[in-house]
């Protein structure tokens, strides 16, 4: 079973890191777009009290209460791109992200030009897997401040993740232009080179890339990686051994560790670096996918099951948990909330025009 379900969620080498800005939600820098002719005396003060109760919300960490009091505003000032904007951020926040890039549309429709809505609209459609979309929102961001290396960074990452090369290596050559010293440069050139299965290339341009930045784990995980898939891990265990000599606590190490050993299906070695990485990250979507993966191979459904609900917490639009969780369910005999799972992971995968995931559904329901 690992074998055929395991590549849907071998660990990614495309980067993250392509987040949200943080907006300004004084109520002075809110009402600061208002038109003065716009609204009268009492609406501009019942905006301003408004927005500084929002902001007194968000302070205290009250995303419910703060979107409550961001809804009222937009009723009084329906012209105002930072409302939505920061109804966008909100939304963002909270998680639900097809919610805030309904809010970042409106924003941009009052403020074509603003480039921070365009990035931040790039990073909420990248999260609801609308690569085409973030890529567009990106390039505009990278048309407004065409040297600005985060849009560069950001728009090449959701290339890689598209699978197209060559302009990743292309935004590559003008980040670094910019930015010589760009970590993430590098770490995405890298990711684009092995993606391509140009192990030689990616091995040589890795050991360059860890001369120059030697303190960083990513770059010595990714020369690991590449390592071990040219067969040579002796090499390999020497990144992943020094890596958690000099970073115990790094999750992504203990990640990859735990994928060397579902390799080698040494199940309770791989659980056990899983259950570390969830420990040290419990956000990471490849811990509890791993966690969840193993338990489902050792016949564990129960835990299994627990394991997967988790990773549809933290991973909705997903539907490796949904799929996963229905098969399970189903062999428990809980057939309703098997075929309420299955057709769950089936809409996701109609809508990412997913044909092999929507052939293994077929076989299930």
């Amino acid at each position: 079973m690992w074998k055929q379900i395991f590549p849907q969620l071998i660990i990614s080498m495309v980067l993250g890191g392509t987040g949200l800005i943080s907006l300004d939600f004084s109520a002075q820098a809110q009402t600061r777009q208002s038109v003065t002719t716009r609204l009268n005396a009492q609406q501009k003060e019942q905006l301003y009290q408004l927005l500084q109760q929002g902001k007194e919300y968000v302070d205290a960490g009250d995303v419910s209460n703060a979107l409550a009091i961001y809804r009222q505003a937009a009723n009084i000032d329906r012209n105002n791109p930072k409302i939505f904007s920061g109804m966008g951020f909100l939304y963002a926040t909270a998680g639900d992200y097809s919610a805030a890039v309904e809010f970042y549309q409106q924003a941009i429709a009052l403020a074509p030009d603003n480039v921070a809505f365009h990035y931040a609209l790039g990073y909420s459609l990248a999260q609801i897997e609308d690569n085409e979309g973030a890529i567009e929102a990106y390039e505009r961001a990278v048309q407004l401040e065409p040297n600005n290396p985060n849009h560069l960074i950001a728009l090449g990452v959701m290339l890689l993740k598209n699978k197209q090369y060559e302009q990743v290596e292309q935004y590559y050559q003008q980040t670094i232009a910019l930015d010589p010293d760009n970590e993430k440069a590098y770490d995405m050139m890298a990711a684009a080179l092995y993606k391509q299965n140009r192990n030689d290339e990616t091995i040589a341009f890795l050991e360059e890339s860890v001369q120059k930045f030697p303190q960083s784990s990513s770059l010595k995980l990714k020369l690991a990686t590449a390592y071990f898939k040219q067969g040579n891990s002796q090499e390999g265990l020497k990144y992943i051994n020094f890596l958690r000599e000099s970073d115990p606590n790094n999750a992504q190490v203990l990640l990859k560790l735990a994928l060397l050993h579902e390799q080698a299906e040494d199940w309770e070695q791989a659980l056990s670096a899983y259950e570390k990485a969830s420990a040290l990250d419990n956000q990471s979507i490849q811990a509890y996918g791993g966690i969840a993966r193993i338990l489902e191979q050792k016949e564990d459904y129960f835990r299994a099951i627990i394991a997967y609900r988790g990773f549809i917490e933290l991973a909705p639009q997903n539907p490796y948990g949904y799929h996963r969780l229905g098969v399970i369910l189903k062999k428990r005999g809980r057939n309703e909330e098997a075929e309420a799972m299955l057709k769950k992971a089936q809409t996701i995968y109609q809508q990412q025009d997913n044909q092999e995931g929507l052939a293994a559904i077929k076989e299930e329901l």
